[in-house]
């Protein structure tokens, strides 16, 4: 029995295979962009946004595992499906609509208050602080702030008064507070390269530096002029200030802070190796060091004193402190007219600029 085609099925047969092979050429371009594109990134991986992410899980789940491993170019056909199952889950997740129960969570604003009030003010108990933020608006209980000061390593209030930080102390006491400490030039005189220690305290507040002394050996007598001289009720640098900031170091003897308490000065001793803690006369410590002593060769003690000096008188009145608005400790009279003039200390090596009187 022979099969005849009526012409207008023939037509339709010849129309469908040349649709079919035209799809086909479609898909075989676009597999070979894919390839393109996923060998133009290298090995970087390609990120997609959840939305293409939807897509592309959306239109691969129908073509299946197997047409998918011979289709997908810049994904596994594992990751495709993954995605889909990850549009079915998010589908059926209704956790958004769920009631919470238990209280409020406290919100971050109140917390964080509430631990600045406890580090602001160690002998303030949990009831104090409560009534603080009720003053505020904001109600919890003094078990929640409890418990938000636990959260923070915050201890009660008795135990953390005495354990004030050194933040604390330093903002407590900034206007009476100075430091005092030590740093070492060689000087060659008759004997030989010789060590000389140079003495230096400041007031925190102002950042004003007074230049102690300089000696080869700073013994306990020679310390005790110092302390005498720094607290001497006519016109010792330390008037007005009732901490000095020291290190551990031995110059610094039972005999020397015994005379600074006598005079009302309470000697601060600092841990062990905790440069840190009186870092501004440390900074000082710097900058004489690098603008001035580490640039000259001395010859004797009085070029030591000499050039120290200067610098001191420069700090004071011709540099200017980033660490007090970027201006000048004891600025000399300014005049807005005249000309501008360099003038120079220790042979140029420090100098500034400024007007003269017209």
């Amino acid at each position: 029995m022979s099969l005849s085609l009526h012409p207008f099925q023939f037509l339709v047969v010849i129309v469908a295979g040349w649709v079919n092979q035209h799809q086909q050429a479609v898909i075989e371009y676009l597999r070979t962009e894919n390839a393109v594109l996923k060998e133009a990134h290298g090995k970087r991986r390609i990120r997609l946004t959840d939305d293409q992410r939807r897509r592309l899980a959306a239109k691969g789940k129908p073509l299946g595992r197997g047409l998918l491993g011979e289709m997908a170019n810049i994904v596994t056909p594992d990751t495709i499906l993954r995605w889909h199952r990850e549009l079915i889950r998010r589908k059926w997740d209704f956790s958004d609509r769920w009631k919470r129960v238990g209280r409020p969570p406290v919100a971050p604003e109140v917390a964080q208050l509430a631990v600045e009030m406890a580090r602001e003010n160690p002998s303030w108990g949990y009831d104090r602080i409560q009534g603080a933020l009720a003053n505020l608006g904001f109600k919890i209980s003094d078990a929640t702030v409890g418990s938000l000061l636990r959260a923070n390593g915050l201890e009660p209030a008795p135990r953390r008064k005495r354990r004030t930080s050194w933040r604390t102390f330093l903002r407590a006491h900034w206007d009476v507070l100075a430091a005092i400490d030590f740093t070492t030039v060689e000087v060659w005189t008759r004997g030989g390269l010789t060590t000389y220690y140079l003495l230096f305290v400041m007031k925190l507040s102002s950042r004003k530096v007074y230049f102690a002394g300089c000696t080869p050996n700073p013994d306990g007598e020679w310390m005790k002029q110092v302390a005498r001289n720094t607290t001497d009720c006519v016109d010792g640098f330390l008037l007005g200030s009732r901490y000095l900031l020291m290190d551990r170091d031995a110059k610094f003897t039972a005999a020397f802070r015994e005379t600074l308490a006598g005079a009302g000065v309470e000697a601060v001793l600092l841990p062990p190796r905790s440069p840190n803690l009186n870092a501004y006369i440390e900074r000082f410590m710097r900058s004489v060091k690098e603008e001035c002593l580490d640039r000259m060769i001395f010859f004797g003690e009085a070029s030591l004193r000499r050039a120290t000096n200067e610098f001191i008188e420069h700090y004071h009145r011709e540099r200017n402190h980033q660490g007090v608005g970027n201006r000048l400790l004891e600025p000399d009279r300014a005049f807005p007219t005249g000309e501008i003039g360099c003038r120079e200390r220790l042979g140029g090596m420090l100098r500034y600029y400024c007007r003269d009187a017209a």
